[in-house]
């Protein structure tokens, strides 16, 4: 039942170090409910009751709040392996605190959070790794949002853009790469307005800083970017 999804969950986390025989064993022990979607659904909404941790099985899925206007900000995109709902798992609250809208058709794969930190079944040395697992993943996470306070502090939107650049390269390593946003989910990404947006990619490209077409983005001067981006 399980077995077409271990590439995907095998990337996940949750899972680090551990085989993808002990992963059916402790998938077996779990309260797992999988999910199908279509572009546009929602996964879950802010404010609903919480008693899961998400992990994306196929396809992406963004991150979402509503601002006090009534816009929609991304705050970020998931792909396969990649979870959702872990920071609000164990902190006490009843509610999800982001809205999870599906970026493409995606299926998803809930675990009950009770079952990730309780004894298994088995008593198994696999679902103690899973729980330590769990630990780093907080952990880390909490050190991911105090980057994130710093990437929001930056008061120009062409630094904003530098910066984003910058780490998307970071992630491919090659100056020419393809962006999992469009032009209006980047907007809402890094909190500005698309028009604003547009106009400063165009004076960008005609500075000579970058060049794009679509989705697609090159960057012909690091050091302009990586100076802008300070």
């Amino acid at each position: 039942m399980y077995e077409k999804w271990l590439e995907p969950l095998s990337q996940c986390a949750l899972f680090e170090g551990i085989t993808q025989e002990e992963m059916l064993g402790i998938l077996q022990c779990m309260n797992l409910k999988i999910y199908e979607y279509k572009k546009n659904d929602f996964l879950t909404i802010a404010g609903e009751e919480f008693s899961q941790v998400g992990v994306v099985l196929s396809g992406t899925v963004a991150l979402t709040k509503d601002t006090a206007s009534g816009n929609r900000v991304i705050i970020g995109l998931l792909g396969p392996g990649e979870m959702f709902g872990e920071m609000a798992a164990y902190s006490g609250k009843k509610s999800w605190p982001v809205t999870v809208i599906a970026q493409s058709k995606c299926s998803a794969m809930f675990f009950s959070n009770d079952k990730i930190v309780g004894c298994c079944d088995k008593v198994c040395t696999s679902h103690k790794r899973l729980i330590m697992n769990m630990l780093k993943i907080v952990s880390n996470r909490a050190l991911m949002l105090n980057k994130k306070v710093e990437y929001l502090s930056i008061k120009s939107l062409r630094g904003k853009i530098c910066t984003f650049l910058l780490e998307e390269f970071q992630k491919t390593g090659n100056n020419t790469f393809q962006l999992n946003l469009n032009r209006n989910d980047l907007a809402d990404f890094i909190n500005v307005s698309r028009p604003s947006l547009s106009r400063e990619l165009c004076k960008m490209r005609d500075e000579g800083l970058i060049d794009f077409h679509g989705t697609a983005i090159k960057i012909k001067d690091f050091d302009a970017l990586k100076e802008l981006g300070e």
